[in-house]
């Protein structure tokens, strides 16, 4: 007279659930190391570095040129073959550069903005001002002007020479 009902129960069990998610956690962690992030910023930075000096160094040869071959007062004016560290300080420009050892003064080449070669001066992604962008300039007697990074960080040394 008892009738059996039957019902039937479907679903995962709480082991299989377990497992799933360990699964699903170790690929998490394969992938995020895989991908490394922190390693892609650096190269982010550094590939913007790139393009600051790049573009830096393009923009004063550019002005040279349409000077007659005289560089702008603030370049002219550096000592040749002393490094100096690019911005707007008057003092202070040689602490905080590790790629070069560079001179008090900054190089100030905001006329390169002024003129128009350039929207604004660059800095460096990570830790540049108006002040000091954490850019160097070289130039040379001979006129060649070289152009680095003070703090690249995934590269070796970040430089053009033009």
């Amino acid at each position: 007279m008892f009738r059996e009902i039957k019902t039937n129960k479907k679903g995962f069990t709480l082991i299989e659930l377990l497992i799933v998610i360990a699964i699903i956690a170790i690929l998490a962690a394969i992938i995020f190391i895989a991908l490394d992030p922190l390693s892609r910023f650096k190269k982010a930075r550094d590939a913007r570095r790139w393009a600051d000096i790049v573009n830096i160094v393009h923009a004063v040869k550019l002005d040279q040129i349409d000077n007659g071959g005289t560089y702008a007062v603030n370049i002219a004016a550096l000592t040749d073959d002393l490094y100096y560290t690019v911005g707007t300080c008057a003092a202070g420009g040689d602490t905080g550069c590790t790629a070069q050892v560079t001179q008090a003064a900054c190089a100030d080449l905001t006329s390169l903005v002024t003129d128009g070669y350039v929207g604004a001066v660059p800095k460096d992604p990570a830790s540049g001002t108006d002040a000091k962008t954490d850019y160097w300039i070289q130039k040379k007697a001979t006129g060649i002007i070289t152009m680095g990074a003070c703090d690249p960080e995934d590269a070796a040394t970040i430089t053009i020479t033009r």
